[in-house]
């Protein structure tokens, strides 16, 4: 049976984030929007241990968006911060997925080795300052300007279609251990 994704299943997820980045270092995965990013930002304030953020950029691609601009919002709305979060560009298919990272200044980037040796083939071809990436028909995610840091966590919204679809394919990958 595979479980439906519900508010308080994220709101759930959160306060255990809070808790967990006293404890240890976090990796948060399936963050697909500026305001879930926010969220995590604020419940995570009081971390001792490193906050990781993965957006999955090419699952953005997939519906027909420029992942790497949620990369890019996440960075721009952090710019004012205490620097507790790091965003890790994930879901990286593309060595011109790797030029747009490295363009947004992101601070790590997960490549699957079938990536790096296309990366590779280019000579490890690094984007120059004035670097722009043809997107083709992708539409561009905008930097929400509402959407600010200070803020209690549960004022954002955490949903996001690929969020709840992500969850619901992790929690049948779980299930299916026990099959």
């Amino acid at each position: 049976m595979v479980r439906s994704t519900t508010k308080s299943t994220l709101e759930d997820a959160l306060k255990a984030a809070k808790v967990l980045c006293t404890q240890m270092p976090l990796n948060i995965t399936l963050v697909f929007s500026q305001s879930q990013a926010a969220a995590v930002y604020e419940v995570t304030k009081n971390a001792t241990y490193p906050v990781f953020l993965s957006p999955f950029i090419g699952r953005l691609d997939d519906r027909g968006e420029v992942g790497v601009d949620v990369v890019r919002n996440m960075l721009k709305m952090y710019e004012g911060g205490d620097g507790h979060v790091e965003v890790l560009t994930a879901s990286v298919r593309s060595a011109n997925h790797i030029k747009d990272a490295l363009s947004a200044a992101t601070n790590i980037i997960t490549i699957p080795y079938k990536v790096f040796q296309l990366w590779a083939e280019t000579g490890f071809e690094l984007p120059s300052s004035d670097y722009s990436s043809d997107y083709g028909g992708l539409r561009r995610i905008n930097f929400e300007e509402l959407i600010t840091l200070g803020k209690d966590w549960k004022e954002y919204d955490l949903n996001h279609e690929l969020t709840d679809k992500g969850l619901a394919a992790f929690w049948q990958d779980w299930n299916s251990l026990f099959a």
